[in-house]
């Protein structure tokens, strides 16, 4: 980064330290924390999306929608969330390429050739001949599917809860002025299911940014892995060497969860304000009462 950093083993004291700071690597370590602001990011909104959508089956009248809502949300709440890690980017995989193999090779050859998963090579995603963003950021799309598939059936079953907290008499109000299903829904269940839904989906946002992480155990260089390569011991034989310093690098990577936490929090507490607004909640009597 700096002219003099051209001669580590010429440095000491606090000129050692910046070049060792802003070096190339550092320079990674610090572009992956924005990796894991990018995958909070979309996949938030995707899993709301798939936790709206799931929440909206589960309630429907139309019973195999009904029946696919009450699965996909049991499902994968009750299996573990790293076997879905694991097991949702491996299959995706294995379909993407399945799927290109039909069109790029011989489809004479199977591609399960004993416990083996074999296409050619212009069926690979993605093509070993990709610079290497192209491999980490099909690496991230892949986690954030599984993210979303996971948070979104937590999501599903919190908002299908806020949806039947919603009153009735307020369904059987609107009914009986002429509003349709639909109208009846986008109306009045909806604007009103977010004052009870929001603090299970603050928690939702929270498990979230503490399963990033987990993008470690997908092959994704995330903060947790440059903070073990960056940390761990380094002898003479590299640019700076020091002893294990693994334990500064976590400290900074705990501080950051804590100030994302903070920031969450005071997000949704005035978030949570605004949706109880005029409601007939416990919040809302309050904030009635004040006034």
């Amino acid at each position: 980064m700096f002219a003099y950093c051209a001669d580590p083993k010429a440095l000491e004291g606090l000129s050692w330290l910046m070049c060792y700071l802003t070096s190339g690597k550092h320079m990674m370590f610090y572009m992956s924390f924005g990796t894991v602001l990018l995958l909070l990011a979309i996949t938030a909104p995707i899993a709301l999306l798939f936790g709206f959508g799931g929440a909206m089956a589960s309630r429907s009248n139309i019973r195999p929608l009904r029946w696919f809502g009450k699965i996909y949300t049991s499902m994968v709440r009750g299996v573990p969330d790293i076997i879905f890690f694991l097991f949702v980017p491996i299959a995706l995989d294995q379909a993407f390429e399945w799927l290109r193999s039909r069109v790029y090779c011989d489809p004479s050859i199977p591609v399960r050739q004993g416990n083996e998963f074999l296409v050619c090579a212009a069926a690979k995603l993605p093509l070993s001949s990709s610079p290497e963003w192209v491999h980490q950021a099909y690496a991230v799309f892949l986690a954030v599917l599984a993210f979303s598939i996971v948070f979104g059936a937590f999501a599903a079953n919190v908002l299908y809860g806020a949806m039947n907290a919603v009153p009735r008499a307020q369904i059987e109000t609107a009914e009986a002025y002429g509003m349709s299903t639909r109208q009846t829904t986008r109306r009045i269940l909806i604007p009103q299911m977010w004052t009870y839904a929001l603090p299970g989906l603050s928690n939702l946002w929270l498990i979230l940014i503490k399963s990033t992480p987990l993008l470690f155990v997908l092959g994704v260089e995330d903060i947790v892995y440059w903070a073990r390569e960056l940390g761990g011991s380094k002898t003479s034989a590299y640019s700076y060497p020091h002893p294990d310093w693994r334990i500064y690098y976590f400290l900074g990577i705990l501080v950051f969860y804590l100030l994302m936490t903070w920031i969450s929090e005071r997000f949704f507490d005035r978030l949570k304000r605004r949706f109880s607004r005029g409601q007939a909640t416990m919040a809302g009597e309050a904030m009635r009462k004040a006034a």
